[in-house]
């Protein structure tokens, strides 16, 4: 496939701690001598992983959409009810206070990172939660179970996480390029094409977002 402005960002081999560079090697090692990572329950979740979601959310660099308890509490029940979403957990041993959670679904062969969150303090004291997440959670899929590739996720519209990049540069995951289709409601393909000249002048985010995924399905991102 040929390179397009729109890709899903996968890993589809494991090659241990080896793979990575050296000072990734060092924290990720920090990472699991620091925290506990483990697949935990639904009602684990429930019971920890509010607070993680709440401090998430408003860290971003973009401004999110809060979520209260009730909200989070249908999330996962319908997530625990599906049969195939696993949850994972990231205590810290000293404390065994959770600081960061994922939730996966798994599929015949894949797995998709649907979401990933961690409580912003311990992302910038050097103890590196997601670093021994991901570690775990691409050894347990890749290579446990043996699924072809994790995913996680099509390229960004909203460009609220780094998340990707850092995915790609740090774990070694690519960019499966794919070409992107929209159908449009015909009173919205008229809006569209109006805005997208002024796409980056325009800060309604919702409005930015639609504009930008319209640029990668021009491949002018």
């Amino acid at each position: 496939m040929y390179k397009t402005s729109f890709w899903f960002v996968i890993k589809d081999s494991f090659g241990g701690m080896e793979e990575l560079s050296s000072k990734m090697r060092n924290q990720v090692r920090k990472s699991l001598k620091t925290y506990d990572v483990c697949r935990v329950s639904a009602s684990e979740i429930l019971r920890v992983g509010f607070p993680i979601f709440q401090t998430a959310l408003e860290n971003y660099k973009v401004k999110a959409a809060q979520i209260n308890m009730e909200t989070f509490e249908t999330r996962i029940r319908q997530s625990e009810k599906a049969g195939n979403v696993d949850f994972w957990c990231v205590y810290e041993k000293e404390t065994h206070k959770a600081v960061a959670l994922a939730i996966n679904t798994l599929y015949e062969d894949c797995c998709d990172y649907n979401t990933m969150k961690a409580v912003p303090a311990y992302l910038r004291n050097s103890t590196y939660p997601y670093y021994g997440l991901i570690y775990e959670m691409n050894r347990y899929y890749l290579q446990e179970l043996g699924v072809k590739y994790v995913n996680d996720g099509a390229h960004s519209i909203t460009e609220h996480s780094n998340i990707q990049p850092f995915l790609i540069d740090k774990f070694h995951f690519r960019k499966a390029y794919c070409q992107l289709q929209i159908v449009y409601q015909w009173w919205m393909k008229i809006a569209v094409n109006i805005l997208f000249p002024f796409r980056k002048q325009i800060p309604v985010q919702a409005v930015k977002a639609i504009l930008n995924m319209e640029a990668m399905r021009r491949n002018k991102y």
